[in-house]
């Protein structure tokens, strides 16, 4: 089954985008060719222009507080584990203290000479190569190990953040039921009457070869299957697609 998500606003569209940016910085970094640390490198870049162009911290700390609420509320829900709700909770209070406590993300790494001079080149076409910045291919040249541990220690100033992203959006995958829907003729409609959802999740069989167009808002839920044409043009599938749907929604 391949999953495929859709987030219903901005702000979860935002998370989404930076758990992905993190995903990548995290497995380039377990390789040992320079090349893969070098997408390292520039990822780690791509997080700090994210964090520049908006109140991130704000944001997230908001959300938090929202699940935190959220969740204080579930306290008498008989099919609640209390245990498992209070380990939640005191995830969140450690993760809010943890990225309150930080002053601006990643500050030292806009500090760090250095890495803002790579910075300034790779975002050139070929800006990487030895005859523009031989001190990074100088880095480049040691040994694996310690390029790793160099992306590492910069990557700590991140990890505040990328533990509340986790958070945050773990909480909300486990919010929503998965439930087996079928689209006829390629799409499926939902009515909503009112409810609002954060994130759409349909998961569905490979063999079927198509990908799933969605929209969401107060109203409707609106899913609709597509394949690969010639030159990957999107094709409308007009068959039935047995698929599966979770709506998730925290507070």
């Amino acid at each position: 089954m391949i999953l495929y998500e859709y987030p219903c606003n901005e702000r979860v569209r935002t998370f989404l985008r930076i758990e992905s940016l993190f995903k990548r910085l995290f497995y380039f970094t377990q390789g040992s060719d320079p090349y893969l640390h070098q997408v390292a490198i520039a990822t780690l870049f791509d997080l700090l222009d994210v964090t520049e162009r908006t109140d991130l911290r704000g944001m997230v700390l908001q959300d938090l507080e929202r699940q935190r609420v959220a969740l204080n509320a579930l306290r008498e829900h008989p099919q609640v584990s209390l245990d498992v709700l209070e380990s939640t909770l005191n995830e969140i209070a450690r993760i809010v203290q943890g990225l309150s406590a930080q002053g601006r993300i990643a500050q030292d790494l806009r500090d760090n000479e250095w890495l803002c001079s790579i910075r300034g080149r790779l975002a050139v076409p070929g800006g990487a190569s030895q005859v523009d910045i031989p001190s990074f291919y100088s880095w480049q040249m040691l040994s694996p190990e310690h390029r790793q541990a160099d992306i590492k220690a910069w990557t700590q100033s991140f990890m505040p953040l990328y533990q509340a992203l986790d958070l945050i959006l773990r909480i909300l995958r486990g919010a929503g039921d998965r439930v087996q829907q079928v689209a006829e003729a390629g799409a499926y409609q939902e009515m909503l009457g009112g409810k609002t959802f954060q994130l759409l999740r349909v998961w569905v069989d490979e063999q079927y070869g198509v990908y799933p167009d969605m929209s969401a808002n107060k109203y409707v839920i609106l899913v609709r299957f597509s394949r690969h044409g010639a030159d990957h043009k999107p094709v409308t599938v007009k068959q039935a697609i047995p698929f599966q749907l979770a709506r998730c929604n925290i507070g």
